[in-house]
Formats: structure tokens, sequence, C-alpha cells
């Protein structure tokens, strides 16, 4: 990256850090003051003095810890997006799912998270609540999260699932699915020998016959076909397909880090758009990483599109009442002992920055 563009772009994350310190500083009035109108406006000299005296952020400082789930895509993406020129340093981190996000921004080893919405739910059980809050939801294809059932197999149903054991991945979409799909099958969560393990332990599981099938997602599902297994089950129509955004509270708070939350999440959005116009190559890339035909990553990929297109929402309402079903939906087969209110999980923190975003072209 030159040095002009890099110039520019701390210019630009510079201005929203101030504007945001404004804003924190407009927060501080009471609220009799807010409501105020015979208060007479700061003078353009005052705001000026205001706006020099506010300390400008060395992004260049700045390290974001940013994880992201089955392989490298974030990190590749945005490489061939031509979306890496940031005025901070990305350090991008590789987990089996969204849960195990969670338990290394629990250790304080990641600023950013994305997972579906049942992992956050699990984790703020946790002591401390997880040491987390939902900031963004994002809109995806829920393709490839199926039950599936190995080569041979005689099981024909869900139903044909009762007293059999099935894995499913902990605390993640799979687990809840799994509950759904049972429940639509006339089953109950016991009727079946629930076995969790990893995405790849239960791939491993299902291939080597120790268990009679398998609920999972990704790419367990993708080598799961391609070692023919079948699918029993699939959850495109029983997942939302909203994803979500986390942060630490230490991250949310820090003006610098919180300013390259907003300029990462802007450039995800921009990501999800070239995907969209590059999907020949980003087949290819997909498939490379995923060792799968690139035809095969295409059709997912056109499909997935036409389904649901990626991208970045800021309608926050719509994406805390989803989650909120899905809790509810937990609690009342006994997942979850106790009623839980995902509200309390959120921060709107950057509602209005997410608003900006989904806002541009």
């Amino acid at each position: 990256m030159s040095t002009a563009k890099k110039r520019f772009s701390q210019t630009i994350v510079s201005l929203f850090v101030l504007a945001f310190a404004a804003g924190c500083a407009n927060q501080a009035t009471t609220a009799g003051d807010a409501k105020s109108s015979s208060s007479p406006a700061p003078s353009p000299s005052a705001a000026a003095q205001t706006k020099a005296s506010a300390p400008a952020v060395d992004l260049s400082k700045v390290t974001l810890r940013v994880g992201q789930t089955g392989w490298a895509n974030l990190e590749i993406g945005f490489k061939e997006a031509g979306l890496t020129d940031t005025p901070y340093k990305l350090q991008f981190s590789v987990f089996q799912g969204g849960n195990l996000q969670l338990e290394a921004m629990a250790a304080n080893n990641l600023d950013l998270g994305s997972t579906s919405e049942i992992p956050p739910i699990f984790a703020s059980q946790a002591a401390n609540g997880g040491n987390f809050k939902v900031i963004a939801s994002f809109e995806s294809t829920t393709l490839n999260q199926e039950i599936v059932v190995p080569k041979g197999s005689p099981i024909k149903s869900v139903a044909e699932l009762k007293g059999k054991k099935v894995a499913y991945v902990n605390a993640t979409t799979a687990h809840y699915f799994l509950v759904k799909i049972l429940q639509n099958a006339g089953l109950s969560w016991t009727d079946v020998e629930a076995v969790p393990l990893s995405t790849s332990d239960g791939l491993s599981a299902l291939i080597s016959g120790k268990v009679d099938a398998l609920a999972s997602y990704g790419n367990a599902i993708i080598s799961a076909h391609q070692n023919g297994a079948t699918e029993l089950a699939s959850a495109k129509d029983i997942l939302s397909g909203n994803f979500l955004y986390e942060a630490t509270p230490d991250a949310i708070s820090d003006p610098a880090k919180h300013a390259a939350i907003v300029d990462f999440l802007s450039r995800l959005n921009k990501f999800y758009t070239w995907t969209r116009n590059n999907q020949q190559k980003w087949a290819e890339i997909t498939a490379t990483n995923t060792k799968q035909p690139v035809e095969q990553a295409l059709d997912t990929l056109k499909k997935g599109e036409i389904q649901r297109p990626s991208k970045i929402s800021s309608n926050f309402d719509k994406a805390i009442a989803s989650e909120q079903d899905v809790a509810d939906a937990l609690t009342s087969v006994g997942v979850l002992k106790n009623k839980i209110d995902v509200s309390a999980t959120w921060s709107r923190a950057f509602e209005e920055e997410l608003k900006k975003i989904t806002a541009a072209p």
C-alpha cells in the first residue's frame, strides 16, 4: 500500500473516531438537557475547539484479532478482493465452530468473532456472561447444514433414528436443527443417543461407522458427501439464515478498536459484494481450500446467493427477535433449563455505524 493511500485510510478512520467521541460526549448530557429546546447551540468556534482537542487515534498500533470458521475464507477473500489495505493490523484465526470462537473470546484471545445464533445463547450462561456482546448480524445461506447417514445405511427417514447414535456439534446450529428435525419427526431429544463431537471427529465417527448419523455443517457435510454419505434431512428451511458478530467489551469500549471494527465490518460487506460479482473465481478458491470440485462449489455459491444473499444487516430488532425464538425453542425441549432474554447479550454500540454501512451502495 502506498504511503498516500495509507494516510488517506488513517485519516478517514480517524475522522470516524472523532465523530464517535463526540457522540459519546453528547450521550453524557442529562435527560433534561437532551429534551430542552431552549438550550443554545454551541458556537462554531466552540465546536471547532472541541473537535481540535479530541485526541486522534493511531490505528497503526491496533491489532484486530478476528475469528473465522472452517477455513481462512476471510483472510484469503480480503486479499483477493483488495481489502487488506487496513490502517491497522488484521490477525485472523480459524476455528471449527463459532462456539470455539466464543471460548477464545472468553479467554481474551479474540476481539471479534462470528457465529450462528446458537453459540451466544449457550456462552451467555457462563459465569462471566462469556466476555462478549453481539454487535452486528449478517444474513447468509443455510445450505450445507444437514443430517447425513453413511454410505449403505439402511436408515431412510428421521423417524428411523430412534435409538440410534447421532453425532452433532454442541452449542451450534447443528445442535439446534437436530432438536427441531427430531421434533418435526415426532421424536424427542432422549429418543436418540446424541453424541457431541467436533466437526472433524463427527465426520470421522460417521465414516468409520461409530455413529449412525451426523448433524453438522460446512466442510464436514461436503466431505461426508464425498465419502458416500447421503442427506437424511436438511436444515435450510429451519435455520433463519441470521449469523452474528460478537466483540469483547474491551474492544467495544476502546475507541481505536471500536473504529477498527467499524472499518472491518464495512470491508466485510464489500467482500460479500465482491463474491457475488466474482462467483467463478471465488468458487475456484473455495474448491481449492475445501477439497471439492469447482463445479460443486460454484453450484453451492449460486444457490446460496439465490436463497439468501450474504450481507450485513442493521435491523437489530429483527435479529434479536429471531435469536429469541431459537432460545425459546431450546428451552421448550429442555436443552436450556431456564428462559433466556437474549437482548441482554446485545450491544447497540455500532448500530448507527451499521446503518451507514448498509446504506452505502
